[in-house]
C-alpha cells in the first residue's frame, strides 16, 4: 500500500520544484527527503523520478499519482478537521501572512487578542505579499492570509481555498500639508494638478505601482514623474511628509493619523482596493482556524470607516 506521507513528498516535490525546496519547507534534510521517495519509488514499482540536470523531475506516472495524492491528502486534512472540531479545543499553531498595513491594523492586535483568549494557540506572523502568500497558503504552509486586491487586477482564485471579503478600502490622493492643491483643493483635488509633482508608489511589481500609473494615465493625462519606490507605507508617508513628494494611497493605512499629510479625494473618479482574508477549504472546521478569523473580524470592526 502507498504511503500518505511518502505522496506528500512527491506531492510538494510537484508544487516546489527541488528536493532542497521540500527539505525546507517540510523541514526534513534533502537525503532524507530523496530516501523517502526511493521508498515510495519501490512502493509504486514504477520509476518516479528521472535526472534533469542537477535536479530532478517527475515521470509520467508520478504526475499520475500526484492526482491521486491530492484527492487523498485532501481528504485526510478533512479527518483531521474534523477530529479537531469535535475535540473544541483552540491549540496548537496559527500562521498568519499579511501585507503591511493589515499586519499593523488586523493581524497584529488580533494575535494580541488571541493571546489572551485562546493562550494555548501558538500564532506565528510573517509579512508577505499576497503573490507569495496565497501560494503558500494553497500548500499548507500557512492558516490564514490577509490580501488586498485592485479593482483592476483581480488575484487569481486558488482552488481548495475560501475567500472571504473584509472591507472595500478608497483610495486617497495625499500631498504635503503645505501644496498648493491641497490649499486650492479642500475636498478633491484633480491628479491633472499634479502633472509635474514627484511621486512615490511601490515597487515595478507592486499593485500599487501598476493602479498608480494606471490612475494618473487614464484620469489625469498624464505619466507619473516616479521618483521614489517602497513597499512600506511608513516610508512613504515620510517622504510626503517631508514634501518629496505626492502618492496616492488606500485609506485604510492609517493616513488620517500623519498630521504633515493632506488627504484628498481624486476628483476625477474614485479608485478603491479590496481587502480579504483566505483560509484553507479543508480547515474550515478546524477551531485554530475559526479563532484566527474570529478575530480578524473583531479587530476590522474596531477600525475607522475608510
Amino acid at each position: 500500500m502507498l504511503h500518505l506521507g511518502r505522496l506528500r513528498l512527491l506531492r510538494e516535490l510537484h508544487a516546489r520544484g527541488t528536493i532542497a525546496a521540500v527539505a525546507d519547507a517540510l523541514r526534513y534534510t534533502p537525503s532524507a527527503v530523496s530516501q523517502q521517495l526511493a521508498v515510495l519509488e519501490r512502493e509504486a514499482g514504477r520509476p518516479l523520478l528521472e535526472r534533469d540536470g542537477r535536479g530532478v523531475r517527475l515521470t509520467d506516472d508520478a504526475l499520475v499519482l500526484v492526482g491521486h495524492a491530492e484527492v487523498l491528502l485532501r481528504q485526510a486534512e478533512l479527518a483531521e478537521a474534523d477530529l479537531a472540531a469535535g475535540a473544541g479545543r483552540v491549540a496548537g499553531r496559527g500562521r498568519i501572512a499579511s501585507f503591511q498595513s493589515m499586519a499593523l491594523r488586523l493581524a497584529v492586535p488580533a494575535i494580541r487578542q488571541l493571546a489572551l483568549e485562546a493562550p494555548e494557540l501558538r500564532c506565528e506572523l510573517v509579512e508577505a505579499e499576497p503573490e507569495q502568500s496565497l501560494p503558500a497558503l494553497a500548500a499548507g504552509d500557512l492558516d490564514l492570509v490577509l490580501a488586498d486586491e485592485w479593482r483592476h487586477q483581480p488575484r487569481p482564485r486558488p482552488a481548495g481555498l475560501d475567500r472571504e471579503d473584509l472591507a472595500r478600502d478608497p483610495v486617497a490622493v495625499l500631498l504635503p500639508a503645505g501644496h498648493p492643491a491641497a490649499q486650492r483643493h479642500r475636498q478633491a483635488v484633480p491628479l491633472a494638478d499634479l502633472a509635474g509633482e514627484a511621486w512615490v508608489t511601490g515597487h515595478r511589481e507592486a499593485g500599487w505601482d501598476e493602479v498608480t500609473r494606471r490612475a494618473c494615465r487614464e484620469l489625469g493625462g498624464f505619466d507619473p514623474d516616479v521618483r521614489h519606490r517602497t513597499n512600506d507605507s511608513v516610508i512613504a508617508l515620510a517622504l510626503v511628509t517631508a514634501g518629496q513628494a505626492v502618492t496616492l494611497m488606500p485609506r485604510l493605512v492609517g493616513v488620517h493619523r500623519h498630521p504633515g499629510v493632506a488627504v484628498r479625494r481624486i476628483a476625477e473618479g474614485e479608485l478603491d482596493r479590496t481587502i480579504f482574508m483566505a483560509t484553507r477549504t479543508a480547515d474550515a472546521r478546524r477551531p485554530s482556524v475559526q479563532a484566527l478569523r474570529a478575530a480578524v473580524r473583531e479587530q476590522l470592526a474596531t477600525l475607522p470607516a475608510a
